[in-house]
């Protein structure tokens, strides 16, 4: 369980595809306190961390995760946004985030407001997917590459948010532009109030 707070922009050294699975190591300053098997989301995807060599350390994605997610576009050099798993006796700085991507989406503009930037992002809607809460509501959260974030301005298929220069400087928003591909996970709570008012239909 995470809170889409993201620690660290950590850089691909390494990639390697190994039949349908892709293996990526990664640098980052906090690999010393990493551990065999625990789990760290990149860019929002909950992978488990299989070994460690100095400071960097492996990671794999599966066929289904690379389908599912914006992991199979990276290269060396790309920069990751990294959540180690939450603490349950700390703040909810964010909120809810399981590691579990839904889609992606594609950057569609990048504004500069006056020290400050709105992305908006498009994504593809499916209506029966809506209605079990895979979808943006204004002011709701929403975690884009793993970061969660407030949803301003949502449309069908479109959403707005606003990232301010911390957040800019500290994680890989720095990167995004348009036609960047981004991970999206829904808010938990909209799926289970959306599945429970089904099942009360």
């Amino acid at each position: 369980m995470f809170s889409g707070i993201v620690e660290e922009a950590a850089t691909v050294v390494a990639l390697k595809k190994e039949q349908d699975n892709l293996h990526i190591t990664l640098k980052c300053s906090f690999t010393g306190e990493l551990k065999i098997d625990q789990s760290v989301a990149h860019n929002g995807v909950c992978l488990t961390v299989v070994s460690i060599d100095g400071d960097t350390y492996t990671v794999t994605a599966i066929r289904e995760t690379l389908e599912r997610s914006n992991l199979g576009l990276l290269e060396i050099g790309s920069k990751v946004n990294l959540e180690r798993s939450m603490i349950m006796n700390g703040r909810l700085d964010g909120h809810i985030v399981q590691g579990h991507v839904d889609q992606t989406a594609v950057c569609k503009e990048v504004m500069e407001a006056g020290g400050s930037w709105y992305y908006t992002f498009i994504y593809d809607f499916d209506k029966e997917m809506a209605k079990k809460g895979y979808l943006t509501v204004d002011k709701g959260s929403v975690t884009v590459n793993g970061v969660s974030l407030t949803v301003v301005e949502p449309t069908e298929n479109s959403f707005k948010v606003a990232i301010i220069p911390y957040t800019y400087e500290h994680t890989n928003f720095h990167q995004i532009k348009e036609g960047s591909v981004v991970n999206l996970e829904f808010d938990i709570i909209g799926k289970y109030i959306s599945r429970i008012t089904a099942l009360n239909a």
